[in-house]
């Protein structure tokens, strides 16, 4: 840990990612990654992205839960003391701004100006008590979770209330977690696999249950089937219906459901322990297979939804955002990137691995390392926000994996 803290503040002297060869490549990437966390600190903590004025203009410069709870996992694990700082000034900044009810806002952006986005947003909660977990657990010294027990307290609380009582899954708005701009609703296979996992980490009554049905109904083309019958009804649609049947299906709602294979879904249920190590080990070979990781890693879907497509909604479209291989509807997103070199380096190959923590450097490294938001999934041409912390955080994850560094 201590050789790690010292090299992680060599300052980079490579500017040209093209002269490097894949070892050089990949460390480079690393102190950079390191180098970026550092500089998009704030007072209040980690921002989405570095700040100017296209990142105010678009609050890419407040404190999003999602993606500081992201952030915190490879804060924490970075052996510096400063960003171990930051992701504790990131939850406590979020903490503050909690709602009465215990929902954790979706960003703050000053210290009285707190958003909680159209139709709620139920992932914030969620990465917010997993990065607060993993503090206590890797920098018990700089925890905060006695500290804010009764704010815990409430956030487990208000989620709860969105637990079917039966299937102990949470259920949700459409467009309300990280894919927010995706017609998932019901219930959503990103966001159950976080809650199995809090629920772990927390250790709440039910987690048994929630693996049990999650199963079920996520993946309802198995042999054996559910003892409720309202699941089995739900299984029918999908199975009469669904053309992707080695992943989980993205969501289930009453009568419709979402199999265009949502990629960083699937990775997070093979990775969080929801899936058997054999249905764990064909979903990484179905995604393989899928080539989700070109143009780079990884694509959100492993296809889009089209405009024609019953699963369409109008405000994909808007300014032209979400049409097919863009954002969230298959472009390629760094982020996803890493979450898939862990699930390779688990369920793959470790082959498979280094060589896509070898794309995803290069992705990082366009634009004279700009660490942009995403990709054209078709085209791979660099979208979004430029030096995006999240993707900087999820390089430096696969990195740890990818060399066997697990605290």
């Amino acid at each position: 840990m201590r050789e790690l803290s010292r090299r992680s503040r060599l300052p980079s002297t490579v500017s040209h990612p093209g002269e490097l060869d894949a070892p050089a490549l990949l460390e480079e990437c690393r102190v950079r990654a390191l180098n970026l966390l550092g500089g998009n600190l704030g007072p209040l903590g980690i921002r989405a992205a570095a700040a100017g004025p296209r990142a105010r203009e678009r609050a890419y410069d407040a404190i999003f839960a999602r993606d500081a709870g992201v952030c915190a996992l490879a804060m924490v694990r970075s052996g510096q003391p400063q960003l171990v700082h930051g992701a504790r000034r990131s939850l406590q900044t979020l903490a503050l701004h909690q709602a009465d009810n215990g929902q954790i806002p979706k960003f703050v952006q000053s210290r009285h100006r707190a958003d909680f986005w159209y139709v709620g947003c139920i992932d914030a909660t969620l990465w917010w008590l997993i990065a607060l977990a993993d503090l206590e657990r890797i920098a018990p010294k700089a925890g905060l979770l006695a500290h804010l027990k009764p704010r815990v307290g409430r956030a487990l609380t208000w989620l709860q209330c969105q637990e079917h009582p039966r299937l102990q899954l949470l259920s949700q708005n459409e467009a309300s977690d990280w894919a927010d701009i995706m017609p998932r609703s019901g219930f959503v296979l990103y966001t159950n696999a976080l809650w199995y996992h809090v629920k772990r980490l927390y250790r709440l009554p039910g987690a048994a249950q929630t693996v049990h049905h999650f199963n079920h109904l996520f993946f309802p083309f198995a042999r054996d089937v559910s003892e409720y019958r309202r699941v089995r009804l739900l299984a029918d649609y999908a199975r009469a219906g669904a053309k992707m049947r080695r992943l989980y299906l993205s969501y289930v709602n009453f009568s419709f459901f979402g199999d265009e294979g949502d990629v960083f879904g699937n990775v997070l249920a093979v990775l969080l322990g929801l899936a058997p190590e054999r249905r764990a080990r064909a979903i990484v070979s179905a995604l393989m297979q899928t080539d989700v990781g070109a143009p780079w890693p990884a694509r959100a879907t492993c296809v889009p939804i089209e405009e024609n497509s019953p699963q369409w909604r109008a405000y994909m479209g808007r300014h032209r955002q979400n049409l097919a291989y863009q954002y969230h509807n298959g472009g390629c997103w760094p982020l996803i990137g890493g979450f898939w070199v862990l699930a390779l380096a688990r369920y793959g190959s470790r082959r498979a691995a280094y060589d896509t923590l070898v794309r995803l450097a290069q992705a990082n490294a366009h634009n004279d390392w700009e660490f942009n938001e995403w990709f054209h999934g078709r085209s791979g041409a660099a979208r979004g926000m430029p030096r995006q912390s999240w993707s900087a955080a999820a390089y430096l994850l696969a990195y740890d994996a990818v060399f066997g560094l697990r605290r």
